[in-house]
């Protein structure tokens, strides 16, 4: 069990005495918040013993109720297990003057990791790095949509009016900077917000679709902190949003013809002197880059249902949708699921492309260290690179239909490897049990479909 540095806290309360209330919190499978807010006088307990949280915090569905198929409701008796702070996390909450936040881990009482908190499954694998002498560098980019707080008469969102022009865009232009000066007061907040949580935002970028916009966090040689950033960001910018009178959502397709919004995962790896091991001169004549690609392609439709969690998940593949549908590799292609971006010979990397933005960033980075150092121990060969079009190639599809990814991720002996048959049947009993409830639903549109007709 680790603690949070005594320090971390007496630092952070000398320096905010403004802040009245912490908000401290897990984020479930679905990357959910879920937690309690604690007042000043008791978030020193927190530190010290951990604040009890059940472990059914992660065998909830997407709206919030236990699957009770998991064993961790009623058969468990919901019981409590100590949650303590993950270090470097405790923060101000800039939206809220008077209130700080802290992420927390799960563990059992005998101080073991919970099996089901997805922040332990990356843990797992990092183990297995550090057992190699290899440290793995991480970075993500999100893409996200801002929408508007109301919605169509039919339910479904729209664009919000520009705080400028006042407008509703449907274009799509990508990387307009009059798209970013539109919202520019806004992204300004944000990144504002991101300085003050720690958070390494660098760069963004007007996306494809209208108030859609990619935001890219700093690379670390920590994988863990990178995915703590990533889950702060996720908060940051659907808080920042609301303040300014909009919303936004990391659904990966909230418009059926517009793009689809991904989690991106940049990934080299470093020796123990702290070079890259994939520096070469060239993709092709780094083994190490080909086992790493070999492996990450291998285990990419098994990892289908921890990349594309839910049923809007699917809605993102379409052809020439810069969405990969086959288990492809490329040299700056942007087609394919694993992609080598354009970069000099000493910063050779692979970019994930799979995962929507909807996925768990602790599950993804887990998912695809487990491919890289599958690739790399057991020194696999990636297929012919993919050049041209990527969506003329021939090959497997991935499972593109929500219950044949949840059934292959279910069967793998991979998945179970490297995070655990216990976290496999969790994580699977989970997403059938919100599949099964989301297919019980009547929609309006079969209605309106085959009502009359049959």
């Amino acid at each position: 069990m680790t603690r949070a540095p005594d320090h971390e806290l007496e630092r952070f309360l000398a320096a905010y005495p403004q802040v009245r209330f912490f908000d401290a919190f897990v984020n479930d499978l679905n990357t959910i918040e879920r937690g309690k807010r604690i007042d000043r006088a008791g978030i020193g307990g927190v530190f010290k013993r951990g604040m009890p949280l059940p472990g059914s915090m992660f065998a909830l569905d997407i709206e919030g109720g236990t699957v009770e198929a998991t064993g961790l409701g009623f058969q468990d008796g919901d019981a409590d297990r100590p949650c303590l702070p993950i270090p470097g996390t405790l923060v101000p909450v800039p939206w809220a003057a008077d209130v700080a936040q802290v992420q927390l881990r799960m563990y059992e009482h005998d101080g073991q990791r919970f099996f089901g908190d997805p922040r332990a499954k990356l843990e797992q694998v990092l183990e297995r790095y550090r057992a190699l002498e290899l440290t793995p560098v991480v970075a993500a980019e999100y893409e996200f949509y801002l929408v508007d707080a109301e919605r169509q008469p039919d339910g479904l969102p729209q664009p919000p009016k520009g705080p400028l022009t006042r407008r509703r865009e449907f274009r799509a232009q990508i990387n307009s900077m009059t798209d970013l000066n539109e919202y520019s007061e806004l992204l300004v907040a944000i990144d504002d917000a991101c300085r003050a949580q720690s958070v390494p935002a660098t760069s963004a970028l007007a996306e494809y679709g209208p108030g859609q916009y990619e935001v890219n966090l700093a690379h670390a040689p920590d994988a863990l902190r990178v995915c703590d950033e990533a889950l702060r960001f996720k908060r940051i910018v659907k808080s920042v949003a609301r303040a300014h009178g909009c919303e936004a959502t990391f659904l990966p397709k909230p418009y059926a013809a517009t793009a689809g919004s991904g989690l991106h995962l940049h990934v080299s790896v470093l020796d123990k002197d702290g070079r890259n091991i994939f520096a070469a001169p060239t993709p092709l004549e780094s083994a190490p880059l080909m086992h790493a690609i070999a492996g990450t392609l291998a285990s990419l439709a098994d990892g289908m249902a921890i990349c594309a969690p839910g049923p809007n998940s699917y809605r993102r593949f379409r052809s020439e949708a810069y969405v990969p549908l086959h288990p492809t590799w490329s040299i700056n292609n942007r087609g394919s699921a694993v992609r080598v971006p354009a970069s000099d010979p000493a910063n050779l990397r692979i970019e994930h492309r799979l995962a929507g933005a909807d996925a768990n960033p602790y599950l993804v980075a887990a998912w695809v260290l487990a491919g890289i150092h599958d690739g790399l121990t057991r020194r696999l060969q990636p297929p012919p690179v993919t050049t041209g079009n990527a969506y003329e190639q021939d090959g497997e599809p991935l499972p593109l239909q929500w219950a044949a990814a949840i059934d292959r991720f279910a069967a793998s002996q991979f998945a179970s490897q490297y995070l655990g048959a216990d976290f496999v049947k969790l994580f699977s009993i989970v997403k059938r049990g919100e599949m099964e409830d989301f297919n019980g639903h009547i929609t309006p549109l079969e209605i309106a479909r085959y009502l009359g007709p049959l």
